[in-house]
């Protein structure tokens, strides 16, 4: 893997591909263009290729786990002395996409952060045609299998939860 490939691997253990943005951005820019208009931000706000990319969502930008590793000389939170920090708790506890935080920094620091993006890859791909899918995708995007990946079928609870909130 390359430096191309960790501008996927957020500092927080997100995986960003299975990110709705980052989906958004290199594969489907009418669900780009929706999350803008239900958010009333322009696309080019939400486009994201990565937490270590130069092209960042607004959210990513303002990342403050990014900027507490990159001031302390991190490439990972579960590298800090102070970890899991409060910050990190909090910001793990606050939506369902971010259950697996704990498992996936300790898997990082296991087998080091590329063999971990192989993993990530397979757990938010579709069992029937392998399409990465986002945490929020109940159903694969491209052929419509139930679950979208092992992350949807573990966390489905939680997911449907959300998107019950959501409305």
């Amino acid at each position: 893997m390359t430096d191309e490939d960790k501008r996927v691997a957020a500092v927080c253990g997100l995986y960003c591909r299975a990110c709705t943005l980052y989906i958004g951005t290199s594969e489907e820019p009418e669900r780009l263009k929706k999350i803008g208009e239900r958010m009333g931000l322009p696309v080019e706000e939400l486009r994201c290729h990565g937490c270590r990319a130069e092209q960042r969502s607004y959210y990513c930008r303002t990342c403050r786990l990014e900027a507490c590793a990159a001031g302390k000389g991190l490439e990972f939170c579960g590298g800090c002395g102070e970890y899991p920090c409060e910050l990190l708790k909090v910001f793990q506890a606050e939506r369902p996409h971010r259950a697996e935080l704990w498992e996936d920094q300790e898997r990082i620091r296991e087998i080091g952060w590329a063999k971990w993006l192989a993993e990530k890859a397979g757990h938010y791909a579709c069992p029937a045609c392998e399409t990465i899918n986002s945490a929020y995708d109940t159903a694969c995007r491209r052929c419509g299998h139930t679950p979208s990946s092992r992350f949807g079928a573990a966390h489905r609870e939680e997911i449907g939860r959300f998107w019950a909130g959501q409305k």
